[in-house]
């Protein structure tokens, strides 16, 4: 008799547990993929993303995560590589199965790696490249927060006359971003009627620019626009001065990150232009100025690099917006993300977040509007700029 009460009690505590919720720590973690060049030429930038994705996935999971299970991370290095991109996306997608992306710092990464998502089925949030056709190309599997070189241009556009640019050259990165901006800036600048002089590339990795520098000295010009990573532009403003290149310089992208350029440039950078999508120095001028002081309050908690928090609010951002989605379309899985992408409206450390179509006709892609400023170097210090 003792035996079968002690069966049939197993048997309602079975039963009973079977239909009892699962603790959220017991369930399994949300992944989210992350693609960055974690070495390579543009490493300094690619970490600084992971650590803002880190702390976003930290936010979350103190909150009680995304529908009570915690976010993992799955990070990949593409190795400042366009071919490492792809096969970074494809590992993510096949080995790990996640549902989303957050990626992939570079243009020529993002998209070498946008094919995978189409022939997979994944979305990919962009949190920086730039290069317009990311989002022309007609893939429906992408979602960009960063601005593309036409609107970082347009934002730029009120300040021309301000900043007394009447012909301009341009140093820029030999890349899908690096020519993007010099076409999307050289037009606004045309269509203000100013002069567009010199045009000079240079390999993501080169650390001599002198050659390019003897070019734009003779020019003529008053303005010289930059677009590479912090490490090249910290490269370009010593060998300036070396130069006695006398202009206002101008960097793009948001990667400038201008207290960095201070420490390393010292007085090359002084009086140089930079257009950012965050100002940790004034973190109360943001649209969201409680988050912006908290996510800098973190960054500062953690021990990571002031000069970091440019970039590292992209990541921040990027997975606070994937995470929304999975929580709006109640589950993990691929198609459901991305369809729930087109609904998320929340407010990230650059600002609103909310996707428009952009691309042909049925195959679009989705673009935000971020947040778009200028600081300059003055003093030693970064300032919001005065004009005459």
């Amino acid at each position: 008799m003792l035996k079968r009460w002690l069966v049939f009690g197993l048997a309602v505590v079975l039963v009973l547990g079977a239909g009892a919720p699962v603790p959220a720590q017991s369930q399994a973690p949300v992944k989210i993929g992350v693609i960055q060049p974690l070495s390579g030429a543009v490493a300094a930038s690619g970490n600084y993303i992971r650590m803002g994705a880190e702390i976003a996935r930290d936010w979350i999971n103190a909150k009680g995560g995304v529908n009570g299970r915690k976010v993992e991370l799955v990070i990949e290095d593409n190795k400042s590589d366009p071919k490492e991109a792809a096969s970074a996306a494809e590992k993510l997608i096949v080995r790990d199965k996640v549902p989303a992306i957050m990626g992939a710092w570079g243009s020529s990464m993002t998209l070498a790696a946008m094919p995978k998502l189409e022939e997979y089925g994944v979305p990919m949030v962009v949190e920086t490249s730039s290069a317009a056709t990311i989002t022309k190309r007609g893939n429906p599997w992408i979602f960009r927060i960063s601005p593309p070189s036409e609107m970082e241009a347009l934002g730029l556009e009120p300040y021309v006359s301000k900043l007394g640019v009447k012909k301009a050259d341009f140093l820029a990165v030999n890349t899908d971003w690096g020519r993007g901006a010099v076409t999307a800036f050289g037009d606004v600048l045309k269509k203000k009627g100013e002069s567009v002089g010199v045009v000079e590339y240079m390999d993501q990795a080169a650390t001599d620019m002198s050659a390019q520098l003897t070019k734009i000295k003779g020019s003529g010009g008053d303005t010289l626009f930059v677009t590479t990573a912090v490490e090249q532009i910290t490269l370009i403003l010593k060998q300036a001065q070396e130069q006695r290149v006398t202009r206002k310089i101008i960097t793009t992208g948001g990667s400038s990150s201008p207290t960095q350029l201070i420490k390393q440039a010292g007085a090359a950078a002084e009086g140089s232009y930079h257009i950012v999508f965050f100002m940790p120095w004034f973190p109360e001028a943001m649209p969201d100025g409680k988050l912006a002081k908290a996510f800098v309050d973190e960054w500062a908690k953690r021990g990571h690099p002031f000069e970091g928090l440019t970039e590292g609010f992209r990541g921040h951002d990027g997975i606070a917006t994937i995470a929304e989605a999975v929580r709006l379309a109640g589950k993990d899985e691929p198609k459901a993300v991305r369809d729930a992408l087109w609904k998320v409206n929340i407010s990230g450390v650059n600002g609103p977040i909310k996707f428009e179509k952009d691309g042909p006709a049925g195959k679009e892609s989705g673009q935000s509007k971020p947040s778009i400023f200028i600081v300059q170097v003055r003093d030693g210090k970064v300032a919001l700029p005065t004009f005459k």
